[in-house]
């Protein structure tokens, strides 16, 4: 299954059905994205920092669209505000994850080693 990495609060935001918008600054290679996993961790990744080993898993989703973010969409996506050159990830099919499962963070979309009934 893949998973994306999501700084805290918002994984939990996605997990509750809050944030509906996931706001990056690129597209994945195809879409849809189905049983996406989304995992919360606190540090945010870069090419310094790639990966936080205590994510948690919080939710499945899928991904069927994507399109420029627009001005209008910043309560959508939870943000404290707009930019251009970002792309908007509509969230459907919200599953939340009630139990604890921590799963490595990671940038990117990445592979991880769990099953629908793991989580």
């Amino acid at each position: 299954m893949f998973a994306i990495s999501i700084v805290s609060p918002h994984g939990t935001n996605i997990a509750s059905g809050k944030k509906t918008l996931e706001i990056r600054s690129w597209r994945p290679e195809s879409l849809p994205v189905r049983d996406l996993l989304i995992v919360e961790n606190s540090e945010f990744l870069s090419i310094d920092n790639p990966i936080d080993p205590n994510g948690k898993a919080v939710a499945i989703v899928d991904i069927e669209e994507i399109h420029e973010w627009q001005p209008s969409e910043v309560a959508e996506a939870c943000s404290s505000g707009w930019k251009p050159g970002y792309w908007a990830w509509t969230l459907s099919n919200v599953r939340p994850i009630s139990t604890e499962q921590v799963v490595p963070a990671k940038r990117k979309l990445y592979a991880v080693e769990l099953s629908h009934a793991e989580v």
